[in-house]
């Protein structure tokens, strides 16, 4: 048989359910996921092998119209993201249907050419008849070369998906060991898991006025590791709410965020968290890239 490689991109608004997809894709957890909507700040990158063929999938923030230096970037993320990719799969949720979001990323991007796919996603949670029109809208808006209706949540339509997949990549050399799962740092790794439990935890407004670093990282002689990190918050409100009632908030997204950690990297974690208060600190160039993101204007 002959290698296959090539990047699929995973682009749409935000809940559409790309994180969702990408970790059902390659069983594990790679990519942070909660309810709320632009959870995704920076491309994650998860390696999958079906048959000869290495697919790359990208999974993006959700393209929304920005307002801070931040959303600016995370918007940015996700159009390179696109623009780089040897495919581009455009996820929908087709229980919210064509928003007006929607609309304007299709739009965007048949304009931009390449190989285009569409998924209709959540089709679990509609009726059969409804995906017909849906389609048919889309499909006016971008020439979609191959459409899919799947579940990321049930599984269903998956493997056809990624039988198509592995047969569309180019012909060529793998680009990363077959064995690796994704191109992020463990550093960064942990420090999404910990944005992860903010966001299941805390309130509407805490989670997206708070971004996650990890200072240190050490091995121990033991094999578990220590990882040091620190929560920056724009608030004192913020920092008020994310330590709890005498630190029982921070403890349990310590507790939980060392789980997830414990059971990615296969080996005890030692995972000790600070919060800070740093005002403005999603306008800041440094802090930007330190969570994986260009800085953008």
């Amino acid at each position: 048989m002959t290698a296959r490689c090539g990047f699929v991109a995973i682009v749409g608004a935000p809940n559409a359910g790309k994180s969702t997809l990408l970790n059902r894709l390659t069983g594990a957890k790679l990519s942070i996921v909660s309810p709320k909507a632009q959870t995704t700040r920076m491309r994650v990158l998860g390696i999958l092998l079906r048959g000869e063929s290495q697919i790359l999938l990208v999974d993006t923030p959700g393209i929304f119209r920005p307002r801070r230096r931040l959303d600016r970037a995370m918007v940015a993320a996700a159009w390179t993201g696109a623009q780089d990719a040897d495919l581009v799969l455009l996820l929908v949720d087709a229980k919210a249907g064509l928003t007006d979001a929607v609309r304007e990323i299709a739009a965007g991007l048949g304009s931009r050419g390449g190989t285009l796919w569409l998924a209709l996603n959540k089709v679990d949670l509609v009726s059969p008849p409804s995906l017909l029109p849906l389609t048919a809208a889309l499909s006016a808006l971008a020439p979609f070369a191959e459409i899919f209706m799947v579940s990321a949540n049930t599984g269903d339509g998956l493997d056809q998906l990624l039988e198509h997949l592995a047969a569309a990549l180019p012909e060529g050399p793998h680009l990363y060991p077959d064995d690796d799962l994704t191109d992020l740092p463990d550093r960064l790794l942990a420090a999404e898991l910990v944005r992860e439990q903010i966001f299941l935890q805390t309130h509407e407004e805490v989670p997206y006025a708070a971004t996650v670093e990890t200072e240190t990282w050490q091995e121990r002689p033991d094999g578990s590791v220590r990882v040091d990190a620190t929560i920056y918050v724009a608030r004192a409100g913020h920092k008020a709410i994310l330590i709890g009632e005498r630190g029982a908030r921070i403890r349990e997204i310590g507790a939980r965020a060392r789980g997830e950690l414990q059971r990615l990297l296969e080996r005890r974690v030692h995972l000790f968290l600070n919060v800070k208060e740093r005002a403005g600190w999603d306008e800041e160039g440094a802090r930007l890239r330190a969570i994986g993101l260009d800085d953008a204007p």
